[in-house]
């Protein structure tokens, strides 16, 4: 009874919600029927766990969770997925009431669920998926996550013998996962044109193995910390993905695994990941490569990960991306690097304003190279904030950048960074920063419109 009544009373908040209030609310029905059913999941009927898959990792959930379900409904099959990336618990209840009837019987082939990865174990414990697809395994939102090793844990804590894991080969924390499932599928990237190596400096950064806790050593990076690699030590890596792209072609935009070719639209090694993460869970699940080829070739992103605004009479590019992130920071470095015509590069690093206390750093900057990006060709560079814009205006020059050529404004005030941007000739501009201040500058442009 207390399944049917919170079925019911979550539909009826789902409804209202997306009468009065379309698109907020992810989380909310979902809390409710927990609220008054803890156990709310296990009493869904035909809600098979051999066919539910989740997708976890600091990285390219959402992503990756979007082009496997892309896939999967390109084959045939219903799908009930969170693609709004409501990835708590309640987001997942929420996403498992759009595809159940009154009867509470839940009317999808396959449950696809990107998980915050902190959360995993809740989940789980209401929803034992026996499909589990990890991105990566790295350093991200320090305040709520702490070390990789702790979000490592909450991973393994879930592994059992019933479960098939697709683990990132070329990261060394998700490939030591697999050690610890009963059957692992590995996925990872040739080296490319995009690869890049690290000098060997004082700023240079590795990672520990996960095995022996000896430095890793990275044959080339794809991403920042994310390439083939060995532990010269005891070992570990090394070996043989089971998919693993070929004949990458960044410019043509495709690349082969098995002698099949497929198309990839958002070419770039931070997508490729994701597409080969994809490739493998669809494989496992029957989907020919013909299908999978096709469903690639349409897969179209919710919100693109560049934006631009006009202002100044300049197109600035905004590159979305995590600021509490370095692999993120550096797929923008190398993609903004890619142009080498002269630019004006916009760096807003800030404050984190996430709970008390708020935390202000840049240490993440470290680990990632701006030598290339500085190499490719800046005419100015405008480093903002209210909090940390001379730490950011350092790591500029700790690399090697003119410092004559270098703006430090520490304001985040929008005018400012305008007035600032007026002056620079050129008018194509990047800009790294957090959503939020993306946003604010998009609405101060658009006042000035």
């Amino acid at each position: 009874m207390k399944f049917i009544l919170a079925l019911y009373i979550s539909k009826l908040a789902a409804w209202g919600i997306n009468l009065f209030a379309n698109g907020r609310g992810t989380n909310l029905p979902g809390k409710i029927a927990l609220k008054i059913d803890s156990d709310f999941i296990s009493h869904i009927r035909n809600l098979d766990p051999d066919r539910t898959i989740f997708v976890t990792g600091t990285n390219g959930k959402s992503t990756t969770t979007n082009l496997i379900a892309h896939v999967l409904n390109k084959a045939g099959l219903k799908v009930a997925v969170n693609l709004e990336g409501a990835n708590l618990i309640g987001g997942v209840v929420v996403s498992l009431l759009k595809n159940m009837g009154l009867n509470g019987k839940l009317k999808a082939d396959v449950v696809m669920m990107e998980t915050d990865e902190r959360f995993l174990p809740i989940i789980y414990k209401q929803l034992p998926a026996r499909h589990l697809c990890v991105t990566n395994v790295q350093k991200d939102q320090v305040q709520r996550n702490g070390e990789p090793e702790i979000i490592w844990r909450k991973i393994a804590s879930v592994l059992n013998e019933n479960i098939t894991i697709y683990t990132n080969g070329d990261e060394p924390n998700t490939l030591s996962l697999g050690l610890k499932a009963d059957k692992c599928v590995k996925y990872g990237v040739d080296r490319n044109a995009l690869s890049f190596d690290k000098q060997s400096d004082f700023f240079s950064v590795t990672m520990p193995c996960p095995i022996c806790h000896d430095p890793i050593e990275f044959a080339a990076y794809n991403i920042d910390n994310i390439g083939p690699f060995t532990c010269p030590v005891c070992g570990f890596g090394g070996g043989q993905n089971d998919y693993q792209p070929r004949d990458i072609d960044f410019k043509e935009k495709t690349f082969k695994v098995a002698g099949w070719k497929y198309d990839f639209k958002y070419s770039t090694p931070y997508f490729l990941y994701c597409y080969v993460a994809a490739l493998s869970v669809a494989r496992t699940f029957g989907v020919s490569e013909e299908k999978i080829s096709e469903a690639f070739a349409d897969f179209a992103l919710q919100g693109g990960r560049m934006e631009t605004i006009h202002t100044a009479g300049k197109d600035i590019k905004y590159l979305r991306m995590k600021q509490e992130n370095p692999e993120t920071v550096q797929s923008a470095l190398n993609v903004i690097a890619e142009d080498t015509s002269q630019k004006v590069f916009l760096l807003g690093l800030d404050e984190l304003v996430d709970f008390n206390p708020h935390y202000t750093n840049t240490f993440y900057t470290f680990d990632c190279d701006f030598r290339r990006l500085i190499d490719s060709g800046i005419e100015k560079c405008i480093c903002f904030s209210g909090t940390v814009a001379y730490d950011a205006g350092l790591r500029m020059l700790y690399d090697g950048f003119d410092a004559s050529r270098l703006v430090v404004l520490p304001t985040n005030d929008n005018e400012a960074i305008i007035s600032e941007l007026a002056k620079c000739e050129c008018d194509n501009v990047y800009l790294i920063t957090w959503l939020h201040k993306f946003e604010s500058l998009a609405e101060y442009a658009k006042a000035q419109a």
